[in-house]
């Protein structure tokens, strides 16, 4: 799935309904504005669909690391990059169990532990020598995309959720001569094609038996 792709559904779309006054009113250049703002605004909606899995270096030293910057927030940390695995923990049982942990010198890390109130930052015991790769996985942001493109990461499938998102945008910018009903119809088939997606996981991502999932974004 390309940009293009995308800009072709949706050029065909908005004649059709009457939404573009021309069709050469919305540029390719423009189109392609609104798809990468589209692909943004889902990614921020539905974090789960853009992860990247791959190596989060870190800074020696610091019990504090921060997320690499295309990172909208982090899913999971595995292990030492060739090394051992390390284990999520609560800061809050640390702290209670082991007041001193963050005083300890530095080593090869075995538990990390969420920033709660930042999704970009997280704390390694102990605090990481020079060098410590860690391999994971993060939400990340989409980048601005060419026309031809492939988009990384979001499934094939979300392509006529794209291209609904689109039509909402552009619903937007035509709202003075669309009626608002319009502009909610193409909202509702967007937002409510991301919440039936994320609802399938309930059967799709469970335990044996059916149980519901521990979590789900």
């Amino acid at each position: 799935m390309t940009p293009n792709d995308i800009i072709v559904d949706a050029r065909r779309l908005a004649q059709d309904n009457g939404l573009l006054r021309t069709p050469d009113t919305y540029t390719a250049a423009a189109l392609l504005g609104f798809v990468n703002q589209i692909l943004r605004q889902t990614a921020i909606l539905r974090p789960d669909l853009f992860v990247l899995q791959g190596d989060i270096a870190t800074t020696a030293n610091v019990v504090e690391q921060s997320m690499p910057s295309d990172s909208i927030r982090l899913m999971n940390i595995f292990a030492i990059k060739n090394g051992n695995a390390v284990l999520e923990v609560s800061r809050e049982a640390l702290d209670q169990s082991y007041p001193q942990w963050r005083t300890v010198a530095a080593g090869t890390p075995v538990n990390y532990m969420r920033h709660v109130q930042n999704p970009n930052k997280f704390f390694l015991y102990p605090r990481p020598t020079s060098g410590i790769v860690l391999t994971g996985e993060y939400a990340q942001s989409p980048p601005a995309y060419t026309l031809s493109q492939n988009i990384a990461l979001l499934p094939d499938a979300f392509q006529p959720t794209m291209v609904m998102g689109v039509l909402m945008l552009i619903a937007g910018v035509e709202n003075a001569t669309v009626d608002a009903a319009r502009f909610k119809q193409f909202q509702d088939s967007y937002t409510q094609a991301l919440g039936v997606n994320l609802q399938a996981r309930a059967l799709t991502d469970t335990k044996e038996g059916g149980l519901p999932p521990e979590q789900v974004i």
